[in-house]
């Protein structure tokens, strides 16, 4: 599943792209993917609206329109979105295309289209003064790069938890937009063990904790940059992070900080990678 950084790449790649483009038409090939309205409906709320903005919010995506309606989508496990001539190959799997007026003639068009092989991710459409009551934005936390992520802030939340900090930094209505990969680089660079209870934790390693959330975050998307010529020819699949990783996918190889290798373990249901002498077990 994107994370937050691969999630921040695609807003940053599509948004410049899409301001004050008009949609002309939307097609929904699969209406499961629409969660609200209707999909008949959703299309129709749609049509001949100007695209504003893109924000982002944990691993959501926001498309601003100028009426302040807005699109929310969660691409969940496999989705995709890419921005292409209307002429350009279609993926298979596509389930939403939406036709945008870009002020070229006729035959030159640009279509923004969501693909999604395993169809778990989800859009939404909500008017101007509506609340957002369906797609679960409201529950997140605060996001890694806030300067409310303190190690105060994550004492209070987590500090009293006898569940794996790991599990705890994948619990978005605390943090918004960490997952596995992003979860292992941040426990490698604070020196914590991913199954340690979090109620174990001192503030010195809440502190270590607190600076490395937003640290690793920034690098990663910053590592991510991608030109939109790149992003289109690699189908929105090519996240750089790999080269940089660290910790996360590298088990049975030499710990990059001491050297000893690193080890692979479950926490609550996902494959965690560690360093078992940088990330030593404490609680024991």
């Amino acid at each position: 599943m994107p994370e937050l950084p691969e999630i921040e790449t695609i807003k940053r790649v599509i948004e410049p792209q899409i301001k004050g483009l008009m949609i002309d038409k939307v097609t929904v090939k699969r209406p499961e993917v629409v969660s609200y309205p209707a999909a008949d409906e959703f299309c129709r709320l749609l049509t001949g609206q100007t695209i504003s903005h893109m924000t982002r919010r944990g691993k959501f995506l926001m498309i601003w329109l100028n009426s302040n309606d807005r699109i929310i989508l969660h691409l969940r496990m496999t989705g995709c979105l890419l921005l292409t001539p209307a002429d350009y190959p279609e993926e298979k799997h596509t389930h939403i295309i939406f036709s945008l007026n870009n002020g070229m003639e006729e035959g030159h068009s640009t279509e923004l289209r969501f693909s999604d092989t395993r169809r778990f991710g989800r859009f939404w459409l909500l008017g101007k003064d509506e609340a957002d009551t369906y797609s679960g934005i409201e529950k997140l936390g605060t996001e890694p790069l806030d300067k409310v992520l303190t190690a105060e802030y994550l004492n209070a939340h987590l500090g009293k938890r006898k569940k794996a900090v790991k599990e705890c930094l994948l619990d978005q209505g605390i943090i918004a937009g960490i997952g596995n990969i992003y979860s292992d680089e941040i426990l490698f660079t604070a020196g914590i063990y991913p199954a340690r209870p979090a109620n174990s934790l001192n503030m010195e390693e809440w502190e270590h904790l607190a600076a490395a959330i937003p640290e690793r975050i920034s690098y990663f998307i910053e590592v991510n940059q991608i030109t939109p010529e790149e992003y289109l020819e690699t189908k929105g699949q090519h996240y750089r992070n790999t080269p940089f990783l660290q910790a996360y996918g590298k088990e049975g190889k030499p710990c990059p900080k001491c050297g000893e290798t690193f080890c692979r373990i479950v926490v609550g249901g996902r494959g965690s990678v560690y360093c078992p002498v940088c990330q030593r077990d404490k609680s024991c």
